[in-house]
């Protein structure tokens, strides 16, 4: 019989007690009798003990380590262990010492020594390993969120209850997601909401701010509690993530006030620092995660708020606590800088954190660059823990995904080049956990589908810097358990490796965005191809998160003018990815033959590869089309009846990515419910509306439809035709008509859009050509001064619904107003005006340009607020004026553009 004995803290933190579970059942599974020891230990008399033994401590906190170091019977050859760091050492006497830097050292060292008893069933002998992890947070992000919104609530906005999140009660499901975060090391989860605190406490001086019942409050509360003690028990932090300034509904409508508000008030202020109060009395052990620039003006009132009413509450909810480490406070910096606010917060609060998107909302380069990677570094260089946000992951939805080489690049990129020490994770279907998207008789667990995207990603957050040989060999050994064999994990591996460059290559090169509006799966339409400043383009795409490279319009430009290329070309591109998808697929294919396991996932994964395929086809085919389209335009310059030829040429081009986009259809309509998690408004590439275009097999007929408007458009200029299109667009153009409205503010006075007039009360900057259309109308001057440096309201009253014509400068200066962006505010789109219906609409005496958007408001009074920065008003107009965009300075009305021929 085999025995043996542990000792450790009688007094042990509840981490350490989990890791000792864990230990003692590894031994005995490994058929060892575990007997606990009687009395402490020492130096003098731990011999006595007959046979083997473990002793398990903190090394800081346990007299028996500390005696076996000071007299150099535990010695270490590597850093002696710190925080989470731990050392396994077999030491004299028949005695093997696991010495942890912490508590959660302990529980890693109880979890490596088990894993070790587990492979060899027997206590490893004569053993010598430390290790600690490389990144300081590691963990995923799951969302109290849902796949559509609930009006009149806004996006992110939905009270905690068992109907709308039956997941969040489901105990079973956190065991075994608390077990794989314990197993992959993973030392937080991120848990994110628009506002939770209504649906976990409740304040005697705000009863209206409730969004539960009482029993769903108490329910509430005794399920979160629970969460966050079977957390802390594994060494897992409980993060709660909201955004400011969202209040709750009731809370709202009670005080009249607007869900989403953009500066401080009183009211909003002490409501606030209540709830964050009563949230951390009531669940010490929990972090929050804060953004502080979506609803709120953060470069305005961040430091204010965060400071003022999020760190007082926090403070004042600490009071009475005494928990052994203070909770985690991570400042997101999506939307606003967030080095003043850490500057002026960490004398108050010196367990900050600060956070940033690795790839925006996508994942398309280990080597980021440009003003993202600056923005990281200088994160990175502040008194905090900086952390990667690996986000939405909208370029890859809805496929598996498990490139363990990719993955392993991301993660030395995070901590060489963006400067950064912790992960956090978003799953590969965040908006619908704990579901994957996949259609079957019973709906899949994320948890179990995406296995290998967790491992991968936690894997390198413990340490990115491991061996690549000896990580693909790790990786075989993995796969071939799971799935029956060596060979199988072998070519399951080259697979999941080649397709793991399909989606990242593709967005990065051809994209509009990085950001959630773009479901890169659903493929693109032809304009969004070939004009894509019609679609508001995402500059950082290609600036930050991509290599050095050309875009589709600079290609053949420098193409035709024999100008060399710099850096990835859509050529290569569409021949890398054409090539990583055929490898894919042959190695999968290659996998059947030695599957003798898990047959399921492995046809399911089978049918991805061929999904990914269909995919890369389609986008090959069009982008190939794209760039004979492109050539036509440079080459004809304006004769549209010359070179028909190169659109024949792209007509089959067309034709046979459409095949291949059909061919995608009828697979996913088998497999696939939908296509992307968040089916919110926000989303508008390639269609607007992402609960209406969610699916490949809505977005097909108007593929379809595109492909006949050209092969028509085609075949009239082949037949010497002008096409209608082009003919409507010698129609004149007209001026808006006016929608009456009553000017409220006294700060601000109206006046005549003309050529000669003043737009500002500040300064004698005058309109010195202006768009057809706004001429005539009425607009609404003040400060410029007071608009640049702290922001400025407008009140008017409509009589009807209307549109707000609105002028942003075409300029990257602090001084302007910067257009809204769907990548920083899910909001920017909801009154409409995301794209601007006039680009360079107004030209100004010495100053940039000014493109004109129109906002959609009803009747009513309502408040202009958009930030710090200096506008235009140019004008109210009925809300179904005829709007047609065009491009003012260039007086082309579109037809350059060639959008016609898909129209």
């Amino acid at each position: 019989m085999k025995v043996i004995t542990l000792n450790y803290d009688r007094n042990a933190a509840p981490r350490v007690a989990y890791g000792i579970q864990r230990l003692r059942e590894a031994l005995q599974n490994s058929g060892y009798t575990v007997l606990a020891a009687e009395t402490p230990w020492s130096l003098h008399n731990y011999r006595s003990v007959q046979g083997l033994k473990i002793y398990i401590g903190n090394r800081l906190e346990s007299e028996f380590v500390q005696q076996l170091e000071k007299r150099d019977v535990l010695l270490y050859h590597t850093e002696a262990p710190e925080g989470e760091g731990f050392y396994l050492a077999s030491c004299p006497g028949g005695i093997t010492v696991i010495s942890g830097g912490s508590d959660s050292g302990v529980l890693y060292g109880c979890l490596e020594l088990a894993s070790r008893i587990g492979e060899d069933q027997k206590l490893p002998s004569d053993i010598a390993y430390g290790d600690k992890p490389r990144f300081s947070l590691r963990g995923p992000a799951i969302g109290l969120q849902k796949t559509t919104v609930e009006p009149p609530r806004q996006t992110y906005e939905y009270p905690i209850t068992t109907d709308r999140f039956p997941w969040f009660y489901d105990r079973s499901l956190w065991q075994d997601f608390l077990h794989m975060m314990v197993e992959e090391r993973c030392n937080v989860v991120y848990l994110w909401s628009g506002h939770p605190f209504s649906s976990l406490v409740q304040l005697e001086d705000y009863p209206e701010a409730l969004e539960v019942t009482e029993e769903e409050l108490a329910f509430n509360r005794e399920t979160f509690r629970w969460i966050t003690e079977e957390a802390d028990r594994r060494g897992i932090w409980v993060v709660l993530k909201f955004y400011n300034i969202h209040i709750p509904l009731p809370f709202a409508q009670k005080h009249d006030l607007k869900l989403h508000q953009p500066k401080p008030l009183p009211i909003t202020s002490d409501y606030y620092k209540k709830s964050i109060a009563a949230f951390v009395q009531s669940f010490p052990n929990a972090g929050l995660m804060v953004c502080l620039g979506e609803a709120l003006q953060g470069q305005i009132y961040g430091v204010e708020w965060f400071n003022e009413t999020i760190l007082a509450g926090l403070l004042e909810g600490l009071k009475h606590s005494n928990v052994k480490e203070k909770p985690p406070i991570i400042l997101r910096s999506h939307a606003i800088e967030p080095q003043k606010v850490i500057e002026a917060a960490l004398p108050l609060y010196p367990n900050l954190y600060t956070e940033a998107k690795y790839n925006g909302e996508s994942l398309t380069t280990y080597t980021p660059r440009g003003r993202w990677q600056e923005t990281h570094n200088r994160l990175g260089s502040l008194q905090t823990i900086h952390i990667v946000n690996v986000h939405i992951l909208a370029n890859l939805e809805p496929f598996r995904y498990g490139a363990p080489s990719f993955i392993q690049k991301c993660m030395q990129a995070a901590k060489y080049r963006l400067k950064a020490n912790g992960l956090h994770l978003y799953p590969l279907f965040f908006w619908d956990w704990p579901y994957a998207p996949d259609k079957s008789e019973k709906r899949l667990r994320q948890l179990e589908r995406d296995w290998i995207w967790f491992a991968a990603w936690f894997r390198y957050a413990w340490n990115p810097d491991r061996d690549p040989s000896a990580e693909r060999n790790y990786w075989i050994d993995t796969l071939g358990k799971r799935f029956g064999s060596r060979e199988a994990g072998k070519s399951i591996l080259d697979a999941y490796e080649a397709s793991g460059e399909c989606a990242p290559k593709l967005l990065r090169r051809f994209g509009i965005t990085e950001g959630n509006r773009q479901t890169m799966s659903l493929g693109m339409t032809m304009s969004q191809l070939t004009n894509p400043e019609r679609h508001m383009p995402w500059p950082d795409l290609w600036e930050s998160q991509s290599p050095q490279g050309e875009r589709l319009e600079d290609f053949v430009v420098k193409e035709l003018s024999g100008e060399t290329h710099i850096g990835e070309t859509p050529t290569d591109i569409i021949a890398d990815a054409q090539r990583h998808a055929e490898e894919a697929l042959l190695a999968i294919k290659q996998a059947s033959h030695f599957v003798t396991q898990n047959r399921e996932e492995y046809e399911r994964l089978a049918s991805d590869m061929t999904a990914i395929r269909h995919m890369v086809q389609a986008y090959v085919h069009k982008v190939k089309a794209a760039i004979l389209i492109l050539t036509y335009k440079h080459s004809v310059k304006g004769e549209y009846f010359n070179q028909v030829e190169l659109l024949e040429a792209a007509a089959g081009e067309l034709a046979q990515g459409l095949d291949s986009y059909r061919e995608l259809t009828t697979l996913t309509e088998k497999t696939y419910l939908f296509a992307n998690s968040m089916q919110t408004p926000q989303r508008k590439v390639p269609i607007r509306g992402g609960l209406d275009y969610r699916h490949w097999s809505a977005c097909l007929p108007l593929y379809e439809a595109e492909l006949k408007a050209f092969r028509l458009h085609v075949q009239e200029l082949k037949s010497g035709i002008l096409p209608e299109a082009l003919k409507n667009l010698k129609a004149p153009i007209v001026p808006y008509a006016e929608a009456p409205f009553r000017l409220l503010s006294e700060h601000a006075e109206s006046y005549l859009v003309e050529k000669g007039v003043e737009v500002f009360t500040d300064g004698d900057i005058h309109i010195v050509g202006c768009a057809e259309e706004l001429n005539g109308l009425t607009g609404i001057r003040f400060s410029q001064r007071q608009a640049g440096l702290h922001g400025l309201a407008i009140e008017i009253e409509l009589n009807q619904p209307s549109k707000v014509l609105v002028g942003y400068f075409n300029s990257k200066d602090d001084q302007w107003l910067q257009v809204p962006s769907l990548e920083e505010n899910t909001h920017a789109d909801d009154r409409g005006g995301y794209a601007p219906i006039l680009r360079k609409g107004l030209r100004l005496y010495a100053y940039p340009s000014v493109n004109i958007h129109a906002f959609q408001y009803e009747a009513g009074r309502q408040t202009l607020d958009f930030g710090k920065g200096a506008f235009l008003i140019l004008g109210v107009i009925p809300v179904d004026q005829d709007i047609r965009a065009r491009d003012v300075e260039h007086k082309n009305d579109g037809i350059d553009t060639l959008d016609w021929l898909y129209e």
